[in-house]
């Protein structure tokens, strides 16, 4: 099954938001029709999220129903403080990562003799190791939420400043701000944490 991985169309993003917000305050109260419409209104959007951050489409509807799962097990401590858009991404981009944790843990068998060489060409060329994307997973959680959305949609999941302008309903020198300061946040972290340079790169 195909998943499009295009942002949706931009139609009245804030009054979406808001409206997806009050569902999900209202299902923390235990209304189901509220969690329903919760569901309905944002399953495209983290449908689409997951695919491009996991960079599988076979595994996204999977890992949207994780984030769903996951979204109702905390719902409680859900306030509304940010757009129940936002949380809800944040809850996804932990849903991939830890998918990411098992994939990398789990033991893998190999019809050849030397595994370790067939492993060793496996490994994808001039990307960070695993460890540096948990550490950089980590430095994100420090920032800001619409600045981490920024720099995680438009450095990590690759899509366009337009696209994701258009996908959290912002003008794009907003998103292109958003992103700078990202930046300049992180690359600080690094220094103080003493994290390898080549994962500022």
């Amino acid at each position: 099954m195909t998943v499009s991985v295009l942002p949706a169309p931009r139609v009245d993003r804030a009054s979406a938001n808001a409206s997806a917000t009050a569902w999900a305050l209202a299902a923390r109260g235990g209304d189901p029709v509220a969690a329903e419409h919760f569901v309905r209104a944002l399953h495209g959007d983290v449908l689409r999220y997951v695919a491009r951050l996991s960079g599988d489409p076979q595994t996204a509807h999977d890992l949207t129903q994780d984030t769903f799962a996951r979204a109702f097990d905390s719902l409680h401590r859900y306030e509304g403080r940010a757009s129940a858009r936002t949380w809800l991404f944040s809850i996804a981009r932990r849903t991939v990562a830890d998918s990411f944790r098992r994939a990398a843990a789990r033991p893998r068998i190999a019809d050849t003799p030397d595994w370790q060489a067939a492993v060793e060409r496996a490994q994808p060329c001039g990307l960070p190791g695993f460890d540096d994307g948990l550490a950089l997973l980590a430095l994100l959680e420090a920032l800001p939420e619409e600045r981490r959305e920024a720099f995680v949609l438009t450095q990590i999941v690759g899509l366009s400043y337009e696209e994701t302008a258009g996908f959290v309903d912002c003008p794009v020198g907003t998103v292109r701000s958003r992103v700078a300061r990202a930046r300049a946040a992180l690359e600080r972290l690094l220094l103080e944490t003493d994290a390898p340079a080549d994962l500022a790169a």
